[in-house]
């Protein structure tokens, strides 16, 4: 899958902080895991427009 995290945005939200450049790895494979939950839950439910609700 893609990137889906935007590496400025999160540099900017946690701007107090540094960030490891591994954590964007991590971080991406987490969105990509509720992406996929969600998708699925949907599925469950016989729609194909994931919703708020399914997260």
């Amino acid at each position: 899958m893609a990137d889906l995290i935007v590496k400025a945005a999160v540099k900017e939200a946690l701007s107090d902080h540094n960030v490891s450049s591994d954590f964007y790895d991590a971080l991406d494979e987490e969105v990509e895991g509720l992406l996929n939950d969600a998708a699925r839950r949907a599925e469950d439910n016989d729609r194909k427009t994931v919703q708020p609700r399914d997260l």
